[in-house]
């Protein structure tokens, strides 16, 4: 038996391994710095190439972080690892644009004309793989400001990516003097083969693993505020195991190697594997076409992933869920698994909503009142005239007002806007609850 102290501990060592493993992929390649034949040109030259090496290494394990291999994000989550990825990108990309302009301030000759038709090949494939990856970068971060489609960019940002890494291949090898000796050619041919295989690992293997185990929609169900549920069964029959809170990534009406998965957090009780349901609400290009997804159709599901959930805190004295909106969704798993599990602990909803008749679940949650030890606080911003419940956020006033004395023994799990979410995280801290027992699902990080 693993007692939670025990876990916790575990968890820990799990994250300092896997930050090890992280810093060693990123250093390595700078062992081809050592001294070897080639003649040094100062440090200013050292220290570019060593920018070069470092970046283009970064880049590579930006591969691996996008590559959703559950051991290595169980420790962080999967959520805090993409947004990892996302701001080491911009961090890489200045390493190797600062690469480029030390060269191009202190030793502009080695650079060479940047004509592509008298420029050697891996020159122009070096300054192409830069104008790549600032493209990419660029395109990440304005996404959702120029309202640039998911699946669209996804694809975009994958195949860029890819380019911009395999020309940074070619130039490494065609312009890096420091690969004089065979063994760190064997280094970085090694380095790159094994990105390449990353790359074709989760390009091409998983998604025909995923081809391999396909699901089928048996049901679509409209609820309150333009939510609808899908419910999806294994056609293999094997249940999936999951732990409530946690999150799957859905493909329909697409082949898994179309590369247009979607994740969205299980809002179905762990304990009913055989059938899993996502509650999906209308708000952009792909969640607006679930209400025409038709029962009897073929999904793909990559799943469990996610550190969100009651059963990484099992010693808690009872639970406090705050829920903004869809951020109903995981918390919704969690209720339901408790109820089948019959677990009476005292616990605590904060349901965050606009209007009265947009709150999903509504009749259920009311309904989960007879199951579970459950108090229910809706608070609404546009309340009816009549309404005697909280009204305008979730705030500390509001949380000192139902929380119950011994709250500090509670964990307590957020899901909603972000916003939201910190406002809740101070109001929480200011009541006493230790940070340790506040977990906080991030709402919107692809």
């Amino acid at each position: 038996m693993t007692f939670p102290a025990q876990q916790t501990h575990r968890t820990a060592l799990d994250a300092l391994l896997w930050l090890a493993v992280y810093l060693l992929a990123v250093t390595v390649p700078l062992f081809a710095l050592l001294p070897g034949s080639a003649p040094g040109l100062g440090f200013t030259w050292d220290f570019a190439m060593a920018l070069g090496y470092a970046g283009l290494a970064m880049l590579g394990v930006q591969f691996g972080l996008t590559a959703r291999f559950r051991r290595a994000t169980a420790p962080f989550g999967i959520d805090i690892v993409y947004y990892f990825h996302r701001y080491l990108a911009v961090f890489a990309l200045a390493v190797i644009a600062g690469h480029y302009a030390m060269l191009r301030v202190m030793h502009p000759d080695v650079l060479g004309s940047a004509n592509p038709a008298s420029a050697p090949g891996h020159m122009t494939a070096g300054r192409v793989a830069l104008a790549l990856f600032a493209l990419v970068v660029g395109i990440a971060l304005l996404r959702k400001r120029v309202d640039l489609e998911y699946d669209r960019w996804r694809f975009v940002h994958a195949m860029l990516a890819t380019a911009a890494f395999g020309l940074a291949l070619w130039h490494l090898h065609g312009a890096g003097r420091y690969l004089d000796t065979a063994w760190k050619q064997w280094l970085w041919g090694v380095y790159g083969a094994f990105w390449v295989a990353l790359i074709f690992y989760v390009r091409v293997v998983r998604p025909a693993h995923a081809t391999a185990h396909p699901w089928t929609v048996t049901e679509v169900r409209p609820e309150r505020g333009q939510v609808w549920t899908l419910a999806l069964e294994p056609r293999s029959g094997t249940p999936l195991r999951f732990a409530p809170g946690q999150f799957a990534w859905l493909t329909l009406r697409a082949s898994p190697f179309a590369m247009r998965e979607h994740p969205f957090s299980i809002a179905s009780s762990a304990e009913r594997g055989q059938r899993i349901e996502v509650s999906i609400k209308a708000l952009g290009d792909f969640t607006s076409t679930i209400r025409d997804i038709k029962a009897g159709e073929t999904a793909w599901i990559d799943a469990p992933y996610g550190t969100f959930s009651i059963d990484d805190a099992p010693e808690a004295a009872g639970y406090a869920f705050v829920a903004g909106g869809i951020g109903i969704g995981p918390i919704m798993s969690m209720l339901r698994t408790l109820a089948d599990r019959g677990d009476r602990r005292p616990l605590v909803l904060f349901y965050g909503n606009r209007v009265w008749d947009r709150v999903a679940f509504r009749e259920e949650l009311d309904a989960l009142r007879t199951r579970l030890n459950l108090h229910l606080v809706h608070v609404l911003l546009e309340p009816a005239p009549d309404w005697t419940g909280e009204r305008g956020f979730v705030t500390e006033d509001v949380l000192m007002r139902h929380l119950p004395i011994e709250r500090h023994r509670f964990h307590c799990f957020l899901c909603g806007p972000t916003p939201m979410t910190r406002s809740v995280e101070q109001g929480l801290a200011a009541l006493g609850i230790p940070a340790a027992h506040v977990h906080s699902e991030i709402f919107d990080w692809v």
